[in-house]
């Protein structure tokens, strides 16, 4: 099978690739290299330096028999000072690619997508089931491109899943997590711990949960990856699937600083701010239907070893 990843340069994007490799598919990475980084490419892939915007560029490569596109800004707190570089390039340049995918013939489409397109929700854990109702740019970017995809579908002209994943976390030493600028707590929290940061930023200690931090549940890089391998195969039997993918287990932001502790054998100065605009106090996933109609079974994404995994991969990546 022939693949295109899009943002397969960046962390979800080159795990996903490099599975993809690993069961013998043909993989063309696409990745404008503007956050991504080249290291992160697996050997083995062909790799395209170019923005999944550009008809021209993708209509060149090929066809395809799917696509897996990860090629998106990602922070949600960005989103609120910028929201137009989201609609760009996370809503127009989707569906610039999803034109030229189209015509040129491919007929599967599996969508990195978010929870952030259910914004704050009070009874845990999410399923598909709940109103979307995005708190962001960023989770109203994701959700304007899942409804096009749904018109897509219900004209006939593609299979699509959309991933809606919690927080992606851990690594392998091939592919650490690093973002730039980065925003996430377990990556910011390990270069505390290694001394390449004074001390942790924490957004806020006054939400209405029991320690006073957000809770978020955390998935495995690589189970993420398995995922959206597995929904390349489900749709040849299903024309849409929307899934939430993450652990079904929620640890605060407390609670995860302390494992992080735990894990490096290190201790390391935390400090308290406000809160972030857009950040939800909750959000914990349901992951039954994933199970279902991928056979899906989360392998590495207990928190200790979704720390452990990222702590080897901080360490690796010097």
């Amino acid at each position: 099978m022939k693949v295109l990843v899009t943002g397969a340069a960046g962390f979800i994007g080159s795990t996903t690739a490099e599975l993809l490799l690993s069961k013998g598919n043909e993989v063309v990475a696409l990745d404008s290299l503007v956050t991504g980084r080249i290291e992160n490419v697996p050997p083995g892939a062909t790799f395209v330096e170019g923005d999944c915007a550009d008809v021209d560029l993708v209509r060149s490569l090929g066809r395809f028999d799917a696509c897996v596109h990860f090629a998106a800004n990602i922070e949600a707190g960005e989103s609120m000072m910028h929201p137009e570089d989201f609609f760009s390039n996370n809503v127009a340049a989707s569906f610039r690619l999803l034109d030229a995918l189209i015509k040129s013939g491919v007929e599967r489409f599996v969508f990195s997508s978010s929870a952030a397109v259910y914004g704050s929700q009070i009874e845990m854990p999410i399923d598909e089931s709940r109103p979307t109702q995005p708190q962001s740019p960023y989770g109203q970017s994701k959700l304007m491109v899942e409804d096009g995809l749904r018109w897509l579908v219900s004209t006939g002209r593609l299979r699509a899943a959309s991933m809606r994943y919690f927080n992606a976390a851990g690594g392998t030493l091939a592919h650490p997590e690093r973002h730039n600028p980065e925003s996430h707590l377990i990556p910011i929290a390990l270069d505390v711990a290694d001394g390449r940061r004074d001390y942790l930023e924490i957004f806020g200690d006054d939400y209405p949960t029991p320690d006073g931090t957000c809770i978020r549940d955390y998935i495995h890089v690589s189970d993420l990856a398995e995922a959206h391998v597995l929904a390349i195969t489900a749709l040849e039997n299903h024309h849409e699937l929307v899934l939430n993918l993450g652990s079904g287990v929620g640890y605060s932001n407390r609670q995860v600083v302390e494992t992080i502790k735990k894990v490096t054998q290190r201790d390391f100065e935390i400090r308290y701010t406000q809160r972030r605009p857009g950040d939800p106090a909750e959000a914990v996933a349901s992951n039954g239907r994933a199970r279902e109609f991928l056979g899906w079974q989360p392998q590495q994404s207990d928190i200790e070893i979704i720390v452990a995994d990222a702590w080897a991969a901080h360490q690796s990546s010097g």
